[in-house]
């Protein structure tokens, strides 16, 4: 066994289930996240991707089965739950504000406030714009204009915007779904080096995409789902793309 497989995973997911019904869309699912490595999740649509994702950032409650933080089990009753202790989803609409700067929107539903007068809270629009040039610095990520509206921005520049949200609140699990799906390939580009940084940095990613070029240009290891169930696990240096398209498709 190597050392990265000896280290406590960031995040286990063992056996979990979820059950809507009669609808049975994950079951006895188990995968885990090591610190600095990309776990690329594929399947068709219907494959439990998404029940998946929502069971490990709070969404769902999950059937059965349980979730483990560094070793530690966990539940989540609200996705406000998962966030503090550092699960951030980063969905593909990004869920960002347009017309706030990038500073407002690391920001947003958390502003920082300082007293004016000494009495009066009002919005300390200082501490978000020195976040948000070292929180995008970090990221190597440049744009003439920090306070510009994030509509300005193009698609790449507004995932880093949202990556950057989830870097300055502490995440140490980032769960991407389809960054790339929406971007051309310089776009598509900057997303994966992103990824590459987040990596570098410790952190531990999950990367949903359809893209499997995508998937191999970043992933550590790859877990296929198929109707809810784990169809296959491989490393990305051990495996090639008509093999990840047979486990997706039963073949």
């Amino acid at each position: 066994m190597n050392s990265s497989e000896q280290t406590t995973p960031l995040l286990e997911v063992r056996h979990l289930s979820k059950h809507f019904g009669a609808v049975q869309a994950l079951n006895d699912f188990s995968m885990a996240v090591r610190p600095g490595e990309v776990v690329a999740l594929a399947g068709d649509n219907g494959a439990g991707k998404t029940t998946l994702i929502k069971a490990i950032s709070g969404v769902f409650q999950p059937t059965g089965g349980e979730i483990l933080l560094r070793g530690q089990p966990v539940t989540f009753a609200t996705p406000q739950e998962a966030r503090e202790k550092g699960i951030e989803t980063i969905y593909q609409d990004l869920a960002l504000a347009d017309n706030l700067s990038i500073g407002a929107n690391i920001f947003l539903g958390r502003e920082p406030m300082r007293k004016a007068f000494g009495f009066l809270p009002v919005l300390d629009r200082k501490a978000m714009a020195v976040a948000a040039k070292q929180t995008m610095g970090r990221l190597d990520f440049h744009v003439s204009r920090l306070d510009a509206p994030v509509s300005n921005f193009s698609g790449g520049q507004r995932q880093a915007v949202a990556i950057g949200r989830a870097v300055y609140w502490d995440a140490q699990i980032l769960i991407m779904d389809e960054p790339t799906a929406a971007l051309g390939v310089p776009e598509q580009r900057k997303v994966i080096s992103l990824i590459h940084q987040l990596k570098a940095q410790g952190r531990g990613v999950i990367f949903i995409s359809h893209n499997l070029q995508d998937i191999f240009a970043v992933s550590d290891r790859i877990v296929v789902l198929r109707r809810g169930v784990q169809a296959g696990e491989r490393k990305i240096s051990e495996t090639n793309h008509d093999e990840v398209v047979k486990l997706m498709v039963g073949g």
